[in-house]
């Protein structure tokens, strides 16, 4: 037996339970992983809330690292002792030991510890396929990214410096902007206190950002559009304050032809060369020192309630891990 959160319900933080679950042996194309941190993402909230549905009951998390320690038929991608770390489906990653789909699991170069891979996997993917693939940034592009002091927030600032872009970001408070600030952003605007919009023109001298990167969904949604100009691109990939208004298209003609696209990791990662491509870029900038991960909280995997707790008043910074 080994522990792990559950839910039979969707709600609130109290229906995630501390529970004993039979792992049992990994069937054919999985692999049994021994956690030894487990990554926390706003993302599962919306599985616990019921915003994204699944199968009840069911476990939590999508994210973790490890060591390999069986395998099931037909596995060629990972070995019994390899020290791994995932993002993706399906949930249960809050949790001592679990088995994997094999097809997800990359194998974590020493240079990077379990909870720097446990915490970095999903929005270290995330920013990756976000300036990379979805609109592949240059040097010199500026850009709006809100959230910039939250886990993908501190990852996208410092691997938009890295890569010579002017991002633009936004934050709830003072001390988050100052923790975004210094993480790279060139420029960083307090939502509560100040006008994004407003501010952003005064930023660019009224030519606006080339690129919105939104995971607020309807709180900043069309004000976001505003900050764009003609033949931008909104890139909407997340909904902390809710889903996403109705709007019309005329919302995208009005401003200058604008784009707007709605990813996921899933789909950018939905083949495994594909997958190892990407988080070889993404180990290759942590590696290097360009990209460092910021683990601002720790919880043990018993706490993971107050975990979430903490993530939806929005008190935490950069990222979080449970610790098995």
């Amino acid at each position: 037996m080994a522990k792990a959160i559950r839910i039979n319900r969707t709600g609130g933080p109290e229906v995630m339970e501390y529970v004993d679950v039979e792992v049992g042996e990994p069937g054919p194309g999985e692999a049994r992983v021994r956690h030894a941190a487990c990554g926390i993402n706003y993302i599962d909230v919306y599985f616990r809330t019921g915003l994204y549905p699944q199968p009840l009951p069911a476990g939590l998390g999508m994210e973790g690292a490890g060591v390999v320690e069986a395998v099931g038929e037909g596995v060629t991608e990972v070995a019994v002792g390899d020290r791994v770390a995932y993002a993706g489906r399906p949930n249960g990653a809050y949790s001592e030991v679990r088995n994997m789909p094999s097809a997800l699991l990359l194998r974590l170069p020493d240079a990077i510890s379990f909870e720097t891979g446990a915490a970095m996997m999903l929005q270290g993917l995330t920013v990756q396929y976000l300036f990379r693939r979805t609109v592949p940034l240059k040097r010199g592009d500026t850009i709006l990214f809100h959230a910039a002091a939250g886990g993908v927030g501190l990852i996208a600032s410092q691997w938009a410096r890295a890569l010579g872009v002017n991002m633009i970001g936004t934050a709830g408070s003072d001390e988050k902007a100052a923790l975004a600030k210094a993480a790279g952003c060139s420029h960083v605007i307090n939502y509560n206190t100040e006008d994004f919009v407003a501010r952003v023109m005064e930023i660019t001298n009224g030519d606006k950002v080339s690129v919105v990167y939104d995971s607020i969904g309807k709180d900043t949604f069309i004000k976001s559009l505003d900050c764009l100009r003609p033949l931008g691109t909104m890139v909407s990939f997340g909904n902390a304050s809710g889903p996403v208004p109705d709007f019309s298209l005329a919302e995208l003609s009005s401003r200058g032809s604008l784009f707007i696209t709605r990813p996921t990791l899933f789909s950018y990662a939905a083949r495994r060369a594909d997958l190892e491509a990407m988080a070889a870029d993404l180990f290759a900038v942590v590696a290097s020192g360009d990209v460092k991960i910021a683990i601002h909280q720790t919880y043990k995997l018993a706490d993971a309630a107050q975990a979430h707790i903490d993530l939806e008043a929005r008190k935490t910074t950069g990222s979080s891990i449970l610790v098995p």
